[in-house]
């Protein structure tokens, strides 16, 4: 309660404040000031987050959250949002991109604020502190923005600080849900297994004959594995057995953390029902799609029978990057979107400690790297440490039909030509604020229009496989809601995702798990709903072609999909 006290002061400022009258200069200098002062607490809080934006000054640091930590974090956050509900009165001197930008801030603040000062769902959650060492090293090491040895001290400096981050967890975790401490005992002995594995021989090329620097690594990296051992056997024997709290957040606050985070503002019944009628419809398609197939089977058996078709372990990678290329020339093609560099992404092998639960995705750099630009596009190779069985079930899911659809949601015209888009972004919000629904919106989006467009001369394998991956992101719709806002277990969420949405148990299993940690992952499809109505709208009242609304949509960033309309549609 004393928690609820502090945050709602500050949500009834925004109609209370008063009007003092400034003048558009004084106006524009007070919102610049106050992106400014927002990034800089921001990035002094996640230094992580600066470095994987491409912003250097912080690559030494790694904050731990301690409570008093957290607590100046809160104290700043309030100020902020208080200076923005100020300014708000002020829209009058503001332009409109700077008032939309506003209120894109305005929302990421109020988000923040509800889970730091009042659900706690980070803090204690030991998986924020088990993934937390590999998540800040290993932009150090991918992305060549500075000399090796350079890149190594900043690498020293993060491990010396490991210690420290796990002493905060140990503050910070209360009485978690089973599933977050079994998560977390996973990624702690991943990242044990990243920094002795992985970190190490890179570590020993960097140094080159600088045994000072070599030293100074050992001597970090050691300590570093030695508390990282230390926090699985806590986690193990002393936070597992106590591990019976609850991950839902309940409805009030799910309602909340959507309209702040994503400006979804549809009452919570309207939204289960939007997400079981989605369901149901993309349900029907897959049965109807796999009886175009094949009339004698169930579309289970349809649908297994797309995995007999895959390439083998060796070729994996060299058949990602065939595939891949085909699937831009389809988009070329179609002229569905315009690309504003002839860039490509690399295809690589997925680091060791990112393999667990999944099998593709593309690791982009930050809108400030300014050397660095390589995109990664991950594939999870088969472990060598496999059997034969394990391994046929891996390459399964890297089916003909379905891999060329995973090119579409990562790639081609997904998130990779959104990155491509990166550089037009026109300010420092759109660049660096960045809306589920809009990135993983138009990612399912895109996977449904290349179907829409003939993709593969309209072959329905093709179009099973996308279905299959829109119900996936329909059951996430529909759990998720479930976990969070009613009584319904991980067991009961992984059997929709098994009995109506045709996920393999594996996946189901993985994903009911996520959705107790990751509360609005339904964004995908609420926000590939959204961009479908605002293509629907834009071409009914501005009229144009495809191309122009999807140029029109992506040129405006990654914001919220409700700000986008209101860009799109000059509205105040």
């Amino acid at each position: 309660m004393r928690r609820l006290a502090l945050l709602l002061p500050v949500v009834a400022l925004w109609g209370c404040a008063t009007t003092r009258g400034m003048s558009p200069e004084e106006a524009r200098a007070a919102y610049n000031k106050l992106v400014e002062d927002f990034f800089a607490g921001e990035f002094a809080f996640d230094p992580v987050r600066a470095t994987k934006a491409g912003i250097h000054h912080y690559d030494g640091d790694l904050e731990a959250w301690t409570e008093p930590r957290i607590q100046a974090r809160v104290a700043g956050l309030e100020d902020l949002l208080n200076r923005a509900t100020a300014l708000w009165t002020e829209r009058t001197a503001l332009d409109g991109d700077d008032l939309i930008d506003l209120e894109a801030l305005d929302g990421r603040l109020r988000a923040e604020l509800l889970d730091w000062n009042l659900l706690r769902f980070t803090a204690r959650n030991p998986m924020t502190y088990a993934r937390r060492p590999a998540a800040a090293i290993d932009p150090l090491l991918t992305r060549n923005f500075a000399p090796a040895k350079e890149r190594l001290k900043s690498v020293v400096a993060r491990l010396e600080q490991v210690p420290s981050v796990y002493a905060a967890g140990r503050g910070n975790v209360t009485d978690p849900p089973r599933e977050w401490t079994e998560l977390a005992i996973a990624l702690a002995r991943s990242t044990e297994s990243y920094l002795r594995d992985t970190l190490t021989p890179w570590a020993k090329e960097a140094a080159g004959n600088d045994a000072i620097l070599w030293a100074d690594f050992q001597r970090a990296n050691i300590t570093a594995i030695a508390s990282t051992q230390d926090l699985e056997y806590w986690l193990t024997k002393t936070v597992l057995p106590k591990s019976t709290g609850s991950w839902a957040i309940g409805p009030r606050a799910y309602v909340t953390l959507l309209k702040h985070a994503e400006f979804v503002i549809t009452p919570l019944e309207e939204l289960q029902a939007q997400a079981e009628a989605q369901l149901q419809k993309d349900r029907l398609l897959f049965v109807e799609t796999a009886k175009e197939i094949d009339s004698t089977r169930t579309p289970e058996q349809v649908l297994a029978s797309l995995g007999n078709e895959h390439p083998a372990a060796r070729a994996l990678l060299a058949y990602a990057q065939q595939t891949l290329e085909q699937v831009r020339q389809f988009v070329v093609h179609k002229d569905l979107v315009s690309f504003p560099s002839d860039a490509r992404p690399r295809v690589a092998e997925t680091p060791v400690y990112l393999r667990a639960g999944t099998d593709a995705f593309l690791d982009t750099p930050g809108p400030y790297e300014s050397h660095a630009r390589e995109a990664f596009y991950f594939i999870t190779p088969p472990e060598l440490s496999w059997d034969s069985r394990h391994t046929e079930e891996h390459l399964r899911e890297f089916n003909t039909s379905r891999f060329p659809i995973l090119h579409v949601r990562e790639a081609y015209p997904g998130q990779f030509v959104q990155f491509l888009w990166g550089p037009r972004f026109p300010t420092k919000v759109r660049k660096l604020l960045v809306a589920n629904s809009n990135v993983r919106g138009w990612a399912d989006y895109v996977e449904e229009l290349v179907i829409e467009e003939g993709f593969a001369d309209n072959n329905p394998k093709y179009r099973l496989a996308q279905l299959q991956e829109a119900l996936l992101r329909d059951c996430r719709f529909v759990v998720g809601i479930g976990l969070h806002t009613t009584n319904m277990t991980v067991r009961q969420g992984t059997e929709r995702f098994t009995k109506e949405c045709f996920q393999s148990p594996r996946v189901a299993d993985a994903e009911a798990r996520r959705g107790t940690y990751d509360p609005t992952y339904s964004s995908s499809t609420s926000g590939k709903l959204m961009i479908l109505e605002l293509r629907k709208d834009y071409l009914s009242q501005k009229g144009g072609t495809l191309k122009q609304f999807h140029d029109a949509f992506l040129s405006k960033g990654p914001l919220p999909v409700p700000l986008v309309r209101k860009l799109l549609f000059q509205e105040r």
